[in-house]
């Protein structure tokens, strides 16, 4: 007796619909439980939706184009022995956010949190890793920013480009995203993907052939607009291979839509980065004790974790850092989740840490560790890498002194962290050896003056020095 089961879209986040990219099955296929069966995609991130049992492809409920969402059928199963799991896993996330460090909203960063995706992609899940080094923060890069939720008008003397009132035209959501960001019509630009379908890169060389076509005359009037007399020159076509071997290699999709998404925020936020140094050694030997002490209960306590309390604290003195921009209003917000940046081999993703402020030290690292594992194995949702309201990028035990992390829009600060080093401190009879962390804090100078900035730093220093000044 055949035993047909519908497979359901699981849990996909916080989105009410999303549109499916692509079929990875068909009817007949033998497949697996966890298996991959379609791509879906919002205006954050694609996602590949895994089977929830074994069997037999007796049907395909959906095509390319459909909205779906958490319910939905996407195809009926003949069982083949196995049983069905009794809940459907999540999703994987194979982007992450758009400015969404990918931040929730659509700015280009979360070392910074945009969700631009190139075209229909194809399947891929996401490999994670967060390197855990004894002393030092873990490593992290610049994560990719969340997404911004509304789109900014454009500036006074920005490129206009005509509106027109055609039809709509054949692009994903992500795309629809980047081309209002950007201020494009996207009636008036040309798909070259599958049936016609419009990609970023579409979108881009529309905007890279509006800014080259501009009259001469008119350059440093145009020019002005984006920056003050400078002309922007098209990019260089070069033909490497007159020089030597290469080897083409095509961008992860991660990389792509959080490339754009930095370049973004890069482009409209006015970074400036205010540098310091925290004296952990006392710091660091708590934690050393505090992870023999638990080394029964499997959960590593990581210098990050110290961080992301600290960064808590100082947000609440700092409630201007805790906030986004809405407009001409500054939306003070009095909740604290944090954002770590995962470097992975297809790129960063930011998972956020949910109410840090209610959590302590083990929660944190145990919360860490949870959403790290997930990165690694490609399974982060959507919504576990939204809601940031501050970013932590952190270079652990890979090198450097300082650097200048990209904030993840629509958040407003982002700090980096470099390898701490022992450095001589003169104590006022001699000099002692001092384990310091740097910290590079990058704010948007728009809502943060730099008085603002030092005294956050030099605030955040204090309490990873003298950790008990949390408690104040």
């Amino acid at each position: 007796m055949s035993n047909v089961t519908p497979i359901l879209v699981p849990d996909i986040g916080d989105f009410d619909s999303v549109e499916v990219i692509e079929i990875l099955v068909k009817p007949g296929d033998s497949i697996r439980a966890e298996q991959s069966l379609i791509t879906v995609e919002s205006d954050k991130a694609s996602m590949e939706i895994p089977s929830s049992a074994t069997g037999v492809v007796k049907s395909i409920e959906v095509k390319v184009g459909d909205k779906v969402k958490q319910g939905s059928v996407v195809l009926q199963l003949e069982a083949s022995g196995a049983e069905p799991s009794a809940a459907a896993p999540a999703a994987n996330a194979s982007v992450a956010p758009a400015s969404a460090p990918v931040s929730a909203s659509a700015p280009l960063s979360a070392s910074a949190p945009v969700s631009a995706s190139a075209s229909a992609p194809a399947p891929a899940s996401t490999a994670a890793s967060v390197a855990e080094n004894s002393g030092a923060v873990p490593t992290a890069a610049v994560a990719a920013p969340d997404v911004a939720v509304h789109a900014p008008a454009p500036a006074a003397g920005k490129l206009e480009i005509p509106v027109s009132t055609a039809g709509l035209p054949h692009a994903s959501p992500s795309v629809r995203k980047f081309a209002r960001e950007l201020g494009v019509d996207l009636v008036l630009v040309k798909g070259s993907g599958p049936k016609d379908r419009i990609t970023q890169e579409d979108v881009q060389g529309f905007v890279k052939r509006a800014l080259s076509a501009a009259p001469s005359g008119s350059a440093s009037s145009g020019a002005a607009s984006l920056g003050g007399g400078i002309d922007l020159l098209p990019w260089p076509k070069v033909d490497f291979t007159k020089f030597g071997e290469i080897e083409p290699k095509p961008l992860s999709r991660i990389k792509k839509i959080s490339g754009a998404n930095l370049h973004r925020n890069w482009v409209m936020i006015p970074h400036v980065t205010n540098n310091d140094e925290a004296d952990i050694t006392d710091l660091e030997a708590l934690r050393v004790t505090l992870n023999k002490e638990n080394e029964k209960s499997g959960i590593k306590i990581t210098m990050l974790a110290f961080l992301i309390k600290a960064c808590v604290a100082a947000l609440r003195k700092f409630p201007e850092f805790n906030a986004s921009l809405d407009g001409d209003n500054l939306i003070l917000k009095k909740y604290f989740h944090i954002g770590f940046a995962a470097d992975t081999p297809n790129g960063l993703v930011v998972p956020v840490i949910r109410d840090a402020d209610k959590k302590g030290i083990l929660e944190i690292a145990s919360a860490m560790a949870e959403l790290s594992k997930k990165a690694r194995d490609g399974k982060l949702s959507p919504a576990e890498m939204q809601g940031g309201c501050f970013s932590i990028s952190s270079l652990g035990g890979i090198g450097g002194t300082h650097f200048t992390p990209i904030i993840n829009a629509p958040e407003l600060a982002i700090l980096g962290a470099s390898r701490s080093y022992i450095k001589p401190v003169w104590d006022g009879k001699q000099f002692m050896p001092r384990l310091v962390l740097p910290l590079s804090l990058s704010y948007d100078h728009r809502v943060i003056d730099g008085a603002a900035a030092a005294r956050f730093n030099a605030y955040l220093g204090s309490l990873l020095a003298d950790f008990r000044r949390i408690a104040l």
